[in-house]
């Protein structure tokens, strides 16, 4: 498991359906590589996926009360 580079959320976003242009593959990759170093002790031993595809489609719901 290793920490993703922007070359390698841009396509794994295209094929979720959320496109994403070279600025925000960097911030994905920029926020979700500290979870990726701090799981790397422990990769492969529990059953756990990081998606960066989806992060932008959180980011932009907005949230019922």
């Amino acid at each position: 498991m290793t920490r993703p580079t922007p070359r390698e959320i841009k396509p794994i976003a295209q094929i979720a359906g959320v496109p994403v242009d070279d600025e925000i593959a960097a911030r994905i990759s920029a926020s979700i590589g500290p979870a990726f170093e701090g799981f790397a002790a422990i990769a492969g031993t529990l059953p756990f996926d990081l998606e960066p595809a989806h992060y932008p489609i959180t980011q932009t719901q907005k949230v019922s009360k």
